[in-house]
């Protein structure tokens, strides 16, 4: 199938790993010229090294700014005026008792989770707009709907993400920009990965005892039972990008493994 994405200039945000990097590597792979971005230049280039080397012809570029600031996404907009597609997946995660969140620590989850998305897409959306196509995408969580009591903060994000993106499909009515979100559930991003890697040295036990005890305790509703690859979660992203995905927007699309019990 043809997504219609070739030539399309995509940016990926905090895409150096995890979801970002496969929605890249995705997005690449559909024929999207695509931008990778990260806060070093080190993490980037090994970024764009490794799409280069994993899809033949790729076209990728990457932009190295720290987009949780105002002058980080300033760097950004200087070296990448336009783009046809922004999916909106810089975030931070951290499990931490509510009573130990500092105001500091509050801030900087919005800043980082929210307000960055909210400053490109502001950037971008207007061009978009007078193109009559674009497409915008931000990365929630199922953590959104379901407010993970380890790490309130971040479930707070996720849930301002889901209604900037509402807000600002409704802002589109009748335009070619589509705005949508993707609730991924537990996957084995690098953040994951290497918290379940650190549980597992700590006890002496292999990851995948560490993996079972998650799914049977912290999220025991998960269908899967098991964490979802980055890949997984980039194949909806890639669609909901696409030509073909122009009458979804408004929409809050779940890729969590069947975590959330709601049908609704």
């Amino acid at each position: 199938m043809d997504l219609g994405l070739k030539n399309k200039r995509a940016l990926v945000t905090g895409s150096t790993a995890g979801i970002g990097l496969a929605s890249a590597r995705a997005l690449a792979a559909e024929g999207a010229s695509v931008t990778v971005n990260g806060r070093t230049q080190s993490r980037v280039d090994s970024a764009v090294a490794l799409i280069k080397n994993e899809v033949p012809g790729a076209q990728v570029s990457g932009v190295v700014a720290d987009l949780s600031t105002a002058q980080g996404c300033e760097v950004l907009f200087k070296q990448l005026p336009e783009i046809d597609v922004l999916v909106n997946n810089l975030g931070i995660f951290e499990p931490k008792a509510f009573a130990e969140i500092s105001d500091q620590d509050w801030l900087r989850f919005f800043e980082t989770n929210v307000l960055s998305g909210i400053r490109v897409s502001r950037h971008y959306v207007e061009s978009m707009r007078s193109r009559n196509w674009g497409r915008i995408v931000f990365v929630s969580s199922e953590s959104a709907l379901q407010i993970p009591t380890e790490m309130i903060h971040y479930g707070m994000t996720k849930t301002a993400q889901l209604a900037v993106a509402r807000g600002l499909a409704e802002t589109l009515s009748g335009t070619g920009v589509t705005v949508n979100s993707v609730l991924p559930g537990p996957t084995s991003s690098e953040g994951v990965g290497g918290f379940v890697a650190e549980m597992a040295k700590s006890r002496d036990v292999d990851a995948s005892v560490i993996e079972r005890e998650f799914f049977e305790h912290a999220r025991p509703s998960s269908v899967i039972q098991r964490f979802s690859t980055p890949d997984e979660i980039a194949a909806m992203i890639t669609y909901i990008c696409s030509e073909k995905a122009s009458a979804t927007t408004g929409a809050s699309l779940r890729v969590d493994g069947g975590v959330l019990r709601s049908i609704a």
